[in-house]
């Protein structure tokens, strides 16, 4: 079992910045992939970014050029650092890792982003 807390999800005005964080505990050996996800208000959860154990990274077009995923696997933390911040933005962010077959998420955290 992995578990996952998230912080760093607030209230900010467009054109701002936020970081979110993503310690990871338990059993977790063999996560290959850690990322983010977000679901808006009325939409589909989707991808934001996602980051391998070797350092490959996926993004969402929506983000490209203004968010950027780090991993620190000595502390077991993934972090997302948004810039450029739209409204759009807005959604509740979960992080997701991935071990083996198995699939964690963490609680979530809203962001809004203010115009």
């Amino acid at each position: 079992q992995v578990q996952l807390v998230e912080s760093g999800g607030g209230l900010v005005q467009a054109g701002g910045s936020l970081r979110l964080s993503c310690a990871a505990s338990g059993i977790i050996s063999r996560i290959a992939i850690m990322g983010w996800y977000r679901q808006g208000p009325g939409k589909q959860r989707e991808l934001v970014a996602v980051m391998s154990s070797t350092g490959y990274t996926n993004y969402a077009d929506s983000v490209k050029g203004r968010f950027t995923i780090s991993r620190d696997n000595a502390k077991n933390t993934v972090y997302l650092q948004m810039n450029s911040l739209k409204p759009e933005d807005t959604a509740v962010y979960y992080c997701n890792a991935q071990q083996s077959i198995s699939a964690y998420w963490g609680q979530g955290t809203q962001v809004t982003v203010s115009s």
